[in-house]
């Protein structure tokens, strides 16, 4: 059975290494409040230019992926589950904040991962 499971993590780890094009919709910083039982989804917008990099609409600057910026969020969004949330942001939010399929792919994974980890008490770590 581990090697099954080792098998799957190598093949997530892989997938998340692909290039991957940025949703000019903007994008979500996703994190959870275990006391209150709750997944929060910030929406940030952004621009992507003709390289293909998100550029903040304020400062006209390039936004870093893994260096941590203040930005200020457009919405954040709250939810007791992975469907609550994409409830509240692919139906009730119109339009959407998502511009892109596989964006709206990525966030619904997460948000699952979001809750498991919020049911299960494990620390949650966005993609």
């Amino acid at each position: 059975m581990d090697l099954i499971v080792e098998n799957l993590a190598a093949i997530d780890d892989k997938l998340s290494q692909r290039h991957i094009d940025l949703d000019p919709g903007g994008y979500f910083i996703i994190y959870l409040d275990k006391d209150a039982g709750l997944i929060y989804a910030k929406h940030f917008t952004n621009v992507i230019d003709d390289r293909g990099l998100a550029i903040d609409p304020e400062t006209g600057k390039v936004i870093p992926a893994r260096e941590r910026v203040e930005r200020t969020y457009t919405t954040v969004f709250s939810a007791r589950t992975a469907k609550e949330l994409c409830v509240k942001i692919f139906e009730e939010t119109q339009p959407p904040p998502v511009t892109q399929l596989d964006h709206a792919a990525y966030l619904g994974r997460e948000f699952v991962r979001a809750e498991v980890a919020l049911i299960t008490g494990q620390e949650y770590v966005q993609d």
